[in-house]
């Protein structure tokens, strides 16, 4: 199984979220998007650990189970057909999100989010985990 995992997945995980650790315990490949990336370095940046948190990332994107994905001329056609598609429907998500969930098409990767909008994104596998 190769999962995707969004910003809030992946630090759930560090935080030791149970249901997030299953699941990445079971899969065959951890992806993770450059918009992720951009938002935990961001994240980083305004919190009182970067050093940590930025040495943990680089630790992370260095394991043989972890691909970094690239925005690319597909993930971009990908996203504007979400974003087209959700705007129709008059149900956008922030531009982040739909960048993630092309992603997740593009790869065929299941996402693994929190955020509970990614249930109108047709064309993904959104695995939905709680925060608590």
């Amino acid at each position: 199984m190769r999962l995707l995992l969004d910003s809030n997945a992946y630090s759930l995980f560090f935080r030791g979220h149970m249901q997030v650790g299953e699941l990445v315990a079971r899969a065959d490949e951890i992806l993770l998007s450059a918009v992720v990336v951009g938002e935990l370095l961001a994240a980083f940046r305004d919190g009182s650990r970067f050093e940590q948190n930025l040495a943990e990332l680089r630790t992370t994107l260095d394991s043989p189970l972890v691909t970094f994905v690239p925005v690319g001329t597909v993930t971009a056609d990908r996203y504007s057909r979400i974003v087209a598609s959700l705007r129709k429907r008059g149900r956008p998500i922030p531009a982040n999100d739909a960048w993630i969930a092309a992603h997740a098409m593009e790869t065929g990767a299941d996402l693994v989010s929190a955020d509970r909008h990614f249930e109108h994104v047709d064309g993904i596998a959104w695995v939905p985990v709680s925060i608590d």
